[in-house]
């Protein structure tokens, strides 16, 4: 997923972002409200991790904002542990869940992975098939032919992307977007890379590319 960390405690920021990174999820990490509205005019994000206890504005206004423009982000806020007030209002205000400071970080990964599942299953199914390929969302894992294949984060992470909407196109951009942060480099032929690795282990019809345009998993063998 691409996750939008807005924690203004560096020494939590730096250890959040890190830690979700190690999950295997694309991570933005920014201290002030107005860096976050930002972030989110010019980057669709999966997730966000917000923080009540910003400095710089209401954040009752941006929960408010984010909802009114968009239902397909999911919202973690953390609270201090007296903070009950805070932590009522923000689920009023369309955060889908809370965690209560000091918490710990695999603790907090483990909501993160709940909320997108919690919030992902009305929109689309736990599993797809195409092929002998079976893409398993809720477990994060790919297998063929019943045997599980081993897959690096970013290469879930494109498997993942692409079986969202079966037969769309996605482009490298998009695709980039996805997998890295904005303070990260990218070679301009990362994702070439990961694709032709993926091939090699769910098989070379799995993936198409469509050139010019990008690359979208085969819909007519999917179901």
């Amino acid at each position: 997923m691409r996750i939008l960390i807005v924690e203004d405690e560096h020494d939590l920021g730096a250890a959040v972002q890190e830690c979700v990174r190690l999950d295997g999820h694309a991570v933005d990490w920014f201290t002030t409200i107005e860096d976050a509205r930002a972030a989110l005019a010019t980057v669709a994000y999966d997730f966000m991790l917000l923080d009540l206890g910003l400095p710089d504005g209401n954040w009752r206004d941006l929960l408010r904002e984010i909802r009114r423009t968009s239902s397909d982000i999911a919202i973690l806020v953390t609270t201090a542990e007296d903070q009950v007030s805070d932590r009522i209002a923000g689920l009023s205000d369309g955060a889908d869940d809370y965690i209560v400071k000091p918490y710990d970080l695999n603790e907090l990964v483990a909501r993160i992975a709940a909320v997108a599942r919690r919030y992902a299953a009305p929109r689309r199914q736990a599993q797809y098939h195409i092929g002998d390929i079976t893409i398993d969302r809720e477990n994060r894992s790919v297998s063929r032919a019943g045997q599980g294949l081993d897959l690096t984060a970013r290469e879930w992470a494109i498997m993942e992307l692409l079986s969202r909407s079966p037969g769309r196109i996605y482009s490298r951009q998009q695709i980039d977007t996805a997998l890295y942060a904005l303070d990260q480099d990218v070679d301009s032929n990362t994702v070439e890379v990961f694709i032709s690795r993926l091939r090699r282990k769910v098989g070379n019809t799995v993936i198409r590319t469509i050139r010019g345009r990008g690359y979208c998993l085969d819909e007519k063998n999917g179901s």
